[in-house]
């Protein structure tokens, strides 16, 4: 099995978006598997000042342990870094090959908002092309589509997992989970060619207050594209990863 160098997939988006594929299948079934807990765990959880704040930490430690109880192959000394809860230098292995790759994975967790997520410019690899009050943007993301490291390149990877949770009386309910594989760079004009052809909406960041730019992944302007890089899943009910 070969060893393929992350700047090949430049040229070789079908591939790509097979080791993505695989990736979110990876995520979302570790996730899956933690479910239970997960809904459990967001039960406990009692209104208050700090119940976003609380929230997040059940979704980032949730995430931390649905990928670390199912596993991946590790590159030796492999070291990332950047604004997300998981980083990791894994091996990514498909019947053909292999490659090295740069792991990123976010948790996110808000009250509703079933249908877009938050995310920043340090969490994407991809150019933001978007329209706001009627003008063109594009802002370049913060990840680089390789990522090099003194032992060798990695392909980039971001995924996404977003926990829905509702206020139900004083405690919280979590009613969804949304595993979402953000599109590599090289996968610029595939999905977000234009301002008027893309997966964002804008905000949530106020300009006029001097907040930072951010923007929101639509999950049903992405389903659109590749129906495998929103994966929804409900406590209690069955899912299949979905293709």
């Amino acid at each position: 099995m070969s060893l393929r160098a992350p700047h090949e997939f430049a040229e070789d988006l079908d591939a790509l978006e097979e080791i993505e594929r695989a990736t979110l299948r990876f995520i979302a079934q570790g996730v899956w598997d933690l479910l239970p807990l997960a809904a459990q765990q967001f039960g406990m959880i009692q209104t208050g000042t700090d119940t976003g704040d609380k929230a997040n930490y059940v979704g980032e430690d949730v995430t931390r342990m649905a990928l670390d109880r199912i596993g991946a192959p590790r590159v030796p000394d492999g070291r990332l870094f950047g604004a997300v809860d998981y980083k990791l230098a894994a091996y990514q292995f498909l019947p053909d090959f292999a490659v090295r790759q740069a792991l990123f994975v976010d948790s996110k967790a808000e009250k509703n908002a079933l249908n877009n997520m938050r995310v920043q410019v340090t969490q994407t690899s991809l150019e933001i092309r978007q329209e706001r009050s009627g003008q063109d943007m594009a802002v370049p993301g913060r990840i680089a589509s390789v990522w090099i490291l003194e032992e060798g390149d990695y392909l980039t990877t971001t995924a996404f997992v977003k926990y829905h949770y509702a206020q139900v009386e004083n405690a919280l309910r979590l009613r969804e989970v949304t595993v979402v594989g953000l599109p590599n760079g090289f996968l610029q004009d595939r999905y977000n060619p234009t301002a008027q052809d893309g997966i964002w909406n804008a905000g949530p960041d106020a300009p006029t207050l001097g907040e930072k730019f951010r923007t929101r992944v639509n999950f049903t302007k992405l389903r659109a594209k590749a129906p495998w890089r929103v994966q929804k899943m409900r406590p209690g009910q069955a899912w299949e990863f979905s293709t």
